[in-house]
């Protein structure tokens, strides 16, 4: 095949923008965008080499002892298929994040999913997978066949489970289970599941009592254990508090801060008004903005705890589907410009934390944020300063699709350490 072929085919492989491109090979999003107006005519091969490496391929030119150069014309390349030992993943939970993690990781070398667990009837999972009203129609062409979803050359069997324990682990030689069921957040629940054959457990809701770790990529992913057994990654938000107040302590320092959390509604909230203990969250999702508790600044101040006592904040649910913002204000050492302050993101997107970070200038809203695999966008023009006193900074995410990319690096990560 020559470089238009191999870049066409490694293209139907993912079903990627190309910003995900870019944060999955480090080539530039122009550079994708170029090379899919002319079918990859004038492709590199350093370009196709990354292609092929994400794509769980080996890129071989098969005519370079002829002395042809890799980027000439007449080049030609097949792709070898690397031998890579699978993460084994079984899913408890398959609501929001769960079909979201299964979106982004089922086509993934990285990853198998050999066993999905929800109360839902296969046939209902099979259809919400597929068709979902935010992110749209799957691309990809996923089967239900009895209790079985087929695609490509992987399977995964779909289980009932009412409760951690439930589920024999052990019987689908699972590496990693992680439970998004979003309920089970007691140590001694989550230890049912490793009781039940998993060998390690990532619960994508913060802990109510003590767990191995809690985690947060660009804050203490390089804390990480090979004994760690039962793991939080928090919350979305939780996420996006701690990069904001990280980037701002490390380059003007935090005196006191204070957040508001601008949050699409959630599943546990009724669309017409019901019976619930919380008054507040009785009220329906789509006619009110509803105050609602967060514990972001507390799992913050948890693991960064220089910021005990000096972080608090409150949630509002508002009637939009996707897309939420955290809207922080801060009282700083030194008070920066709005462009220092400004330059200080840019900085981070581009260096330390590439790839969990994104920064815009562009006047953006809600929906831009949707589809985003980064775990915050930060909005430029947002940025304000308040008497030389007082920096407010606004950052926007996804509150699914970027968390559920970071539960899934965590989980490679872990699977490294085991490698070791």
């Amino acid at each position: 095949m020559n470089r238009s072929d191999i870049f066409i085919h490694l293209l139907s492989k993912k079903t990627w923008t190309d910003y995900e491109w870019e944060k999955q090979t480090g080539i530039t999003r122009a550079t994708f965008g170029n090379n899919r107006k002319n079918s990859g005519q004038s492709v590199k091969a350093k370009t196709l080499e990354a292609m092929a490496e994400v794509c769980g391929y080996k890129l071989n030119q098969t005519n370079a002892k002829d002395g042809v150069n890799p980027n000439d014309t007449n080049a030609s390349f097949q792709l070898e298929k690397n031998k890579i030992e699978k993460i084994k993943i079984g899913l408890f939970g398959f609501g929001r994040i769960g079909r979201n993690i299964f979106r982004i990781g089922h086509d993934d070398p990285r990853f198998e999913f050999v066993a999905i667990s929800d109360l839902g009837d296969v046939e209902a999972m099979h259809y919400l997978l597929m068709r979902d009203s935010i992110h749209g129609v799957m691309k990809s062409d996923i089967r239900l066949e009895g209790k079985d979803l087929i695609y490509n050359e992987s399977s995964t069997r779909l289980l009932p489970g009412a409760a951690p324990g439930s589920i024999p682990w052990d019987a689908f030689d699972v590496d990693i289970v992680i439970d998004s069921t979003g309920v089970y957040r007691k140590r001694e629940e989550l230890q049912m599941h490793i009781d039940s054959g998993a060998k390690r457990v990532l619960v994508s809701k913060p802990p109510v009592n003590e767990i191995d770790r809690i985690v947060i990529q660009g804050i203490n992913e390089d804390q990480i254990k090979y004994n760690d057994k039962i793991i939080s990654t928090t919350s979305s938000t939780t996420q996006v508090l701690a990069l904001m107040m990280k980037v701002l302590d490390e380059s003007f320092g935090i005196k006191r801060a204070m957040m508001t959390t601008v949050h699409a509604y959630t599943s546990d909230q009724p669309l017409a008004d019901a019976v619930r203990s919380d008054l507040r969250r009785s009220r329906s999702a789509v006619e009110n903005i509803i105050p609602n508790e967060t514990w972001a600044p507390d799992y913050v101040s948890q693991l960064m705890p220089k910021f005990k006592n000096k972080v608090s904040g409150i949630a509002m649910n508002v009637p939009v589907a996707n897309g939420s913002c955290i809207d922080l204000t801060t009282e700083m050492n030194r008070m920066p410009s709005v462009e220092e302050a400004n330059k200080s993101f840019e900085n981070a997107s581009l260096n330390e934390l590439k790839g969990l970070i994104r920064f815009t200038k562009d006047p953006i809203v809600s929906s831009d944020a949707i589809g985003g695999g980064e775990t915050m966008l930060f909005d430029s023009k947002a940025t304000m300063v308040a008497s030389e006193k007082l920096l407010k900074t606004v950052a926007w995410f996804d509150n699914g699709w970027g968390f559920a990319n970071r539960i899934l690096e965590l989980a490679e990560a872990y699977s490294k350490k085991e490698r070791i």
